[in-house]
């Protein structure tokens, strides 16, 4: 596959919480794949290291940079920050993905192909619910629970997509731009699901390419059992705002 980010701007935003035996390589990986892309980390203050491991890769590489948050906790406000970065920096294409390696960085130059050669789409979801997408490492149970709910959120939200609770997306930041972050007022993971409410809303379209998600081998969830009911109740007060 050509390199596809070498005539287009591509940000590559990670946001992290307690990462630091992810970061490193997952870095190293992302570089491989997209050799032109800004990779910028936004890390909520990670007492495990994670900002320095990501501070000891920058001396020999200038495109990747970090922003600590010291006084902000939350995945829909590091999405924002890192988006609102896309924007003023006037990068063409903006992909975001999770720190624990349930994202393939090797699959990203597809999601990058299809926003290149199709600029009516807005966003490319990276999907595990279209024809070739898998689930790697859960069990049946998960598998199925998690089909239900996306299956759920799409329903309620009336969103043309399989998969809207991926965070590995590839975003025109055009469009971004022309919705404005402030009104993305999500802190918790139903950020995901707003963006494409308010994308959709907006005039945007959508296109879904399969990619492998695995579960993560190293470190623990941040998805706890409260946040997702909050998420769920969020989604439901979604389908009714206007």
């Amino acid at each position: 596959m050509p390199d596809v980010a070498a005539s287009t701007s591509v940000m590559i935003a990670v946001c992290t919480l307690n990462e630091a035996d992810n970061i490193a390589p997952l870095v190293t990986q992302l570089r491989a794949a997209v050799p032109a892309a800004k990779i910028l980390v936004v890390d909520d203050n990670s007492p495990d290291g994670t900002a320095e491991s990501v501070s000891g890769l920058m001396h020999q590489d200038p495109l990747l940079q970090i922003v600590v948050r010291r006084n902000e906790r939350g995945l829909g406000s590091a999405i924002r920050h890192a988006m609102q970065s896309a924007v003023e920096d006037q990068f063409t294409l903006f992909v975001n993905l999770d720190a624990d390696f349930s994202h393939d960085p090797a699959q990203i130059p597809q999601l990058i192909e299809r926003a290149t050669e199709s600029p009516e789409i807005d966003v490319v979801i990276g999907s595990r619910y279209v024809a070739g997408g898998k689930i790697v490492g859960w069990p049946l149970h998960r598998k199925f629970m998690s089909g239900m709910v996306n299956r759920f959120a799409t329903l309620c939200l009336r969103l043309p997509v399989k998969d809207c609770s991926g965070s590995m997306r590839c975003y025109r930041v055009a469009a971004l731009e022309r919705i404005g972050m402030s009104n993305v007022r999500i802190d918790g993971y139903a950020v995901l699901e707003e963006l494409l409410v308010i994308l959709r809303r907006s005039g945007s379209k959508f296109a879904e390419v399969p990619i492998t998600f695995t579960d993560r081998q190293v470190g623990e969830s941040k998805l706890t059992l409260r946040e997702a009911v909050r998420s769920m109740s969020q989604i439901i007060a979604l389908a009714f705002k206007r």
